[in-house]
Order: structure tokens, then C-alpha cells, then sequence
């Protein structure tokens, strides 16, 4: 390199782990630990728990179906298809919308309020008597569930670090699949009501779920969290602490490769940048005109595919082994607590080396592997091999899924761009929810091999995205690095890299 531009070269803060400080504040009077904690009891275990009714109110369709909802509203054909498929429309065209206006109202108000619109839904799909009404209050159930999912995703990039927020995704998104845990064991206990009051099992289950929900979303109207600046559990220096940590968090925060950063990635960080928080408008076009919000789209489609299909077909395919509805329903339960034990296992090995790519790869090979399992062996044969292929797409889909999401939400800079991002990656994703809802059709019941082949598609294509997302943040960063070295940006003024976003020279990608 020429030596006069050597010393021409700006000179920026070598950062080796953890997050940096500001020159101005490094909040040495404040018990960073303490806060964590604090955040912590103030959101995990309410998120986790409304995530968990929200994902069994979504999928206790699947246990209807075991116990004779198609029967009783003598639905025929492709009709309970399109009755899982018209939840993922109105889930899909709501989501976007849901989280531009979480990041401009007060979320203690907003999403209580939609928990308890969906609630009222739920209950009275205990009441429907044919197709018409089943779709009409599914459709209405997806517009209400828009908002829950992205909106406390989001909440979470608010309060957490880049290097924090993925441990707390998992645990936060483990309700999910411990959602099918529990909906197994309420809809076998449930089921037990068939013939109480004149209503069917598949009734009790839908009244008593939805009714359970109603009760946590009114006490949620007193507890859950405001936007970070307003939070009623958090000191006024532990709020200005929260903010400044989350705005100049980077991805090069926690990692622990066994190595430290090298010359050229440290000189790419600067500690006192920052994120820009503005509401602006232009960050929303900036997320369709990016090239990583179409990537993550197609990785989310892999994941979210098998992860739809897991959560509503599982107790279906189980109940083509022949046994009773009970055992039925009971089978599928430790299916998806395996997952959800691995899921919080790999998020702290996730977290602790600072990359995503290679846990997702494994996630995706495991699902693979599951469902060539499930096309290669006959279910009604050969049932311990499908039963234990469903445990292997279990260990693949419930962990990848938090993770292709916080991926995403690391490489994201410039609050607006992330809120709208990770809306768009969620809602446009949902149409892979659509898509799996048609993949399971009674007429293949119960080998279901154009399903289970529809979702090794999926999965494939998954994960040839992983290898284009990883090759192409190489590729940026490296590129970054030059131009920096060169001097391509020596004009620029910090407000100019703080606008850029993710796409200033100073942002390192996370693989």
C-alpha cells in the first residue's frame, strides 16, 4: 500500500468483543448486569407466554381436525385446506402495517388490545356451524395474531444488543413449539368435554383456549413494557443505558471465534457512530430495494414451511399410525419438546461464537434429512422410522427459526429499516404458511408424499439461500474493507455514515 495513503487513513477505535461506549458516557455508575436482569423478568416470561397462546390458538386447528371438525361441518374437498389458507393471507397483509405503527404508538395499549380482538375470535369458533363461518372468523383471526409475532420481535431489538437479542428470540420463540406440546396435552384433556352442554370436543378446545387467552390479555394491559425511553420498571439512567446500548451496538459485539478481529475488520468499526433512530420514510423503500431482505425472504420461506407444517399436520400424520385420538394427540408431544430443549441449547452456542450461517446450515440438513425419511418409508409399515423422522425436523425447524429472524434483524441498521424489515421478512414469509396449508391434502392421507416432498423443496431452496447470504456479507465486508483502505469515504461526514445504515463502510455484516 502507498505509505502516503497509510497516513492519510482516518483513524478508528479498535474493537476487540464487547459493545462499545460513547466518549461522552460509558454509564460507569450503572449496574450493566442488573439491567440485563431486569429487562429480562420484565419481558421474557411475558412475551413467552403470550407467543404460546398465540401459536396454540393459531394451530388448534390441527387438533380439530383429529377430533372430527371436518366431519361435524361436513367440510369436503379442499375446504379445510382453505380454511388454514385464508389465515395466512390476512396474517400476511397485516403484519407490515402492524409494526409501522408499533414504532409510533404505545405497544402497552396496541398489542393487548389485538390479543384481546382475537381472543373474542377464537371463542366463538367454538360456536361456528358450517365452512363459511369457520373461515370467516380464521380470516379475522389472522388479522388480530398480525401484529403479536414482529411487533415483540421488535420490542426485543429495542432492549437488547445485537449480541443479546438471540438468546432472548429463542426463548421468547420456544413457546412456540412447546405451543404444540401444550395444545397436545389440552386438546387430549379437552376432548374428554365431547357431548358437555350439547358442544363437540373440537368446540371445548377453541372456547376454552380462546377464553384463556382473553384472561392473560386483559392483565397484559397493565404489564407489558412501553418503548424503552418510557419503561416503568427501568430508572431513568437504566433507560438512557438501554437506548445508548442498543443504538451503537454492532455485530462484531460478543464474538468469540478464538481470535480477535483482524486490522483491517477493526479499522471498519466505529465505536462512537451510532444508529439512526428517525422515523424516516426513506428506510422503508430502502428494505424492498435490498438485496438481503429478498435472500432472508427465501431462508424464512425454508424455515417457516416446515415449521407451519410441523405445528398443524403433526398430530394428522401421527394419527395415520392408527391409533386413537388420545394417544394421537399425546404422541406428538414430546416432538415438540425435543425441539424446543435443542432450539435454547443452540441459541446459546449460537450466541457464544457470534455466527449464524453454520446453524442453520445444520438446521436445514436435519429437516431434509426428516422429511426424505418421511417420502422414503411407509407410514402405516414402517411408523417408528416416520415417528423418529418427525423428531429429527423438529431438531431442524423449531431452532432455525429464531435464528434466520435475529440474522436478519443483526444486519439491519437504522431502527425504522429494522422494524420494517423484520415485518417484511414475517409477514412476506407467512405466504409459506399459505403455501403448506395446501401441501397436506386429505386425499393423500395418511403417506402424504406430495406434502412431505413440497417441503424438502422448500427446505433445499432454504438453504442454497443461507450459502448465497453468507457468500454475499463475505463479499460486502471484504469489499468495505478495501474502500476504507483506499480512501473512497475519507470525504464523508459521520451523519452521512449514520444514514447510509447498513450500508455505510463501517458496517460489518454478521455471518
Amino acid at each position: 500500500m502507498d505509505p502516503t495513503l497509510s497516513k492519510e487513513k482516518p483513524h478508528f477505535e479498535v474493537l476487540e468483543a464487547v459493545s462499545s461506549s460513547s466518549d461522552v458516557d460509558d454509564f460507569s455508575d450503572v449496574d450493566k448486569k442488573k439491567v440485563l436482569r431486569k429487562v429480562d423478568i420484565g419481558i421474557l416470561p411475558l412475551f413467552s407466554l403470550l407467543y404460546l397462546l398465540s401459536f396454540i390458538d393459531r394451530t388448534n386447528i390441527g387438533n380439530a381436525k383429529v377430533e372430527g371438525i371436518a366431519q361435524d361441518l361436513n367440510l369436503v374437498g379442499n375446504q379445510f385446506n382453505m380454511v388454514l389458507l385464508i389465515f395466512g393471507v390476512t396474517y400476511t397483509l397485516f403484519e407490515i402495517p402492524s409494526n409501522m405503527i408499533l414504532r409510533r404508538v404505545n405497544p402497552r395499549i396496541f398489542l393487548p388490545a389485538t390479543m384481546v380482538l382475537w381472543s373474542i375470535v377464537m371463542t366463538l369458533m367454538g360456536t361456528v356451524r358450517n365452512y363459511a363461518q369457520l373461515m370467516v372468523t380464521r380470516a379475522l383471526l389472522g388479522v388480530f395474531e398480525a401484529s403479536l409475532f414482529p411487533g415483540m420481535s421488535f420490542m426485543l431489538s429495542m432492549y437488547y444488543s445485537k449480541s443479546e437479542v438471540l438468546i432472548r428470540q429463542t426463548l421468547f420463540f420456544s413457546a412456540a413449539s412447546m405451543a404444540g406440546a401444550f395444545s397436545g396435552l389440552l386438546a387430549a384433556g379437552i376432548s374428554q368435554m365431547d357431548g358437555l352442554g350439547g358442544y363437540e370436543g373440537w368446540r371445548w378446545i377453541f372456547i376454552l383456549e380462546g377464553l384463556a387467552t382473553f384472561v392473560v390479555a386483559f392483565f397484559a394491559f397493565f404489564v407489558f413494557p412501553m418503548h424503552p425511553e418510557k419503561c416503568s420498571f427501568l430508572t431513568p439512567r437504566e433507560r438512557e443505558y438501554v437506548l445508548h446500548k442498543v443504538k451503537y451496538s454492532s455485530n462484531t459485539d460478543g464474538q468469540k471465534m478464538g481470535k480477535k478481529l483482524d486490522n483491517d475488520e477493526s479499522q471498519m468499526v466505529r465505536a462512537d457512530m451510532g444508529e439512526d433512530d428517525s422515523n424516516s420514510r426513506h428506510y422503508v423503500w430502502a428494505v424492498f430495494k435490498d438485496w438481503q431482505s429478498w435472500c432472508m425472504l427465501m431462508i424464512y420461506y425454508g424455515v417457516c414451511a416446515p415449521v407451519a407444517g410441523m405445528s398443524i399436520f403433526t398430530p394428522i400424520i401421527i394419527s395415520g399410525f392408527g391409533h386413537s385420538n388420545t394417544k394421537t394427540q399425546l404422541m406428538a408431544v414430546p416432538v415438540f419438546i425435543v425441539g424446543t430443549i435443542f432450539g435454547i441449547l443452540q441459541s446459546f452456542a449460537c450466541s457464544r461464537v457470534g455466527l449464524r450461517s453454520p446453524f442453520l446450515i445444520f438446521n436445514f440438513i436435519c429437516m431434509a434429512i426428516g422429511y426424505t425419511i418421511c417420502i422414503a418409508f411407509d407410514v402405516r409399515t414402517h411408523t417408528s422410522a416416520v415417528y423418529a423422522a418427525l423428531f429429527v425436523i423438529s431438531l431442524g425447524a423449531y431452532p432455525a427459526f429464531p435464528v434466520v429472524v435475529i440474522w436478519f434483524s443483526n444486519n439491519l441498521s437504522g431502527a425504522y429499516k429494522r422494524a420494517v424489515g423484520m415485518a417484511f421478512q414475517i409477514s412476506f414469509g407467512q405466504l409459506a404458511t399459505v403455501y403448506a396449508s395446501n401441501f397436506y391434502r386429505e386425499k393423500d392421507f395418511p403417506q402424504f408424499t406430495l406434502g412431505h416432498s413440497l417441503e424438502l423443496g422448500f427446505i433445499l431452496v432454504g438453504l442454497l439461500f443461507v450459502i448465497i447470504c453468507l457468500s454475499g456479507y463475505s463479499y460486502c465486508n471484504a469489499k468495505r474493507r478495501k474502500d476504507l483502505a483506499a480512501g473512497k469515504y475519507d470525504s464523508f461526514t459521520d451523519e452521512d455514515f449514520r444514514r447510509m445504515g447498513d450500508k455505510s463502510p463501517h458496517f460489518v455484516y454478521r455471518l
